[in-house]
């Protein structure tokens, strides 16, 4: 059975109840969401070089780094996953180019 974004999550509130001293999760939480954002998009980054350069190995670490500071900064910001899977379904109820023109601007 595949891992899944929904059992990340449960790992994530089990690390964020740890004390910052034991959980990277909770040493994060407790920075407060500018530093976990911050995290995020020095992951996103790495991960875009991973890809620009063509480096298999080190997207796929990336790509790991990239969901799991997400889904940190979703927690710190009290944004349930399921939200975002709620987003994405919507989303793919309709081809990405009729969807994306839907949008409002701002």
């Amino acid at each position: 059975m595949a891992f899944t974004l929904g059992e990340l999550e449960d790992f994530l509130a089990v690390r964020a109840k740890a004390g910052a001293d034991q959980s990277y999760t909770a040493k994060l939480l407790a920075a407060g969401p500018p530093v976990a954002a911050k995290k995020l998009g020095e992951e996103a980054v790495e991960a875009v070089i991973a890809a620009v350069q063509g480096d298999y190995r080190a997207l796929v670490m990336e790509s790991a780094d990239v969901l799991y500071h997400l889904l940190v900064v979703l927690r710190s910001r009290g944004v349930p996953l399921q939200d975002v899977l709620d987003e994405l379904e919507r989303r793919t109820a309709q081809s990405g180019l009729k969807e994306k023109a839907s949008r409002q601007p701002g």
